[in-house]
C-alpha cells in the first residue's frame, strides 16, 4: 500500500496542490469519462485522467479518491486549482501518458 505522501516524497509527479497527503492509495483508476468515474472510481484510489476541468474535481470529491493525476500535459485553470485547495484534493501533473503514470503509481502499491 502507498500513500499520497509517498508520491510526493518519491517526486513521481509535479505536485500542484497538496490536499490530504496522509491518504492511503489502494488502487489506480484510469478514466476520462466523468460519468463513469463518478460511479466506478474506487475510494482511496489515485485517479489518472486527462480531464483538466472543475467537474473533474467535483467527481474526485464525490468518489472520495485520494488524489488526481493529470496526465499527458493536461492542467487545471488557476481558479480550478483554487477549488482543489478549498476541497483539499491533492493534484499532480505529469507529461507521462495515462498508462505510464498509472504504472508508476501501481509500482508503489
Amino acid at each position: 500500500m502507498a500513500s499520497v505522501q509517498d508520491l510526493i516524497e518519491k517526486n513521481c509527479f509535479e505536485l500542484k496542490n497538496a490536499g490530504k497527503t496522509d491518504r492511503d492509495i489502494t488502487k489506480v483508476f484510469c478514466c476520462d469519462l466523468l460519468s463513469i468515474a463518478m460511479g466506478k472510481a474506487p475510494g482511496d484510489s489515485a485517479w489518472v485522467t486527462v480531464m483538466g476541468n472543475r467537474n473533474t474535481l467535483a467527481v474526485a470529491s464525490l468518489a472520495d479518491v485520494s488524489c488526481v493525476i493529470l496526465a499527458e500535459g493536461a492542467a487545471f485553470a488557476p481558479e480550478d486549482l483554487d477549488c482543489a485547495k478549498k476541497e483539499e484534493i491533492t493534484v499532480f501533473y505529469t507529461e507521462l501518458p495515462v498508462l505510464d503514470a498509472a504504472l508508476a503509481v501501481h509500482a508503489l502499491l
